[in-house]
């Protein structure tokens, strides 16, 4: 069975990006070169950050793409919003309530978009 347990993002500059997620997510990074990043979330998902340089074949802008991270409630995609916003993250949207539940969006430093939502009790 396949699983879909690995997220690779292509970077600029994996030092530069390597500081961004640490600083997001609250963990450090089981590998760290100056060509690649890899963090293991705590759920299991692995999130690489190789830089583009080096990819073969070299990566196309994909668009639309997003990295959603779930929360349990309203409040705790507030405290998100809040501690991101704290942190220096660039906000694309700010906290909403869109017909699949509540949300926002930040983006990285290569503009790779980062959803932070918790699902309505009953979507529209």
């Amino acid at each position: 069975m396949r699983i879909l347990n690995y997220l690779l993002l292509s970077v600029a500059d994996p030092a530069r990006s390597e500081a961004f997620y640490s600083n997001l997510l609250g963990i450090k990074p089981v590998e760290n070169s100056p060509s690649f990043v890899l963090y293991v979330l705590p759920n299991g998902i692995r999130l690489g950050l190789w830089i583009r340089g080096e990819i073969e074949p070299a990566p196309r802008d994909a668009g639309g793409l997003e990295i959603g991270f779930s929360e349990d409630n309203d409040a705790a995609v507030t405290a998100t919003y809040e501690d991101w916003s704290a942190k220096g993250a660039t906000i694309l949207q700010s906290p909403t309530r869109m017909d699949f539940g509540f949300t926002f969006t930040a983006e990285d430093p290569d503009g790779h978009r980062l959803r932070v939502f918790a699902v309505a009790a009953n979507p529209r």
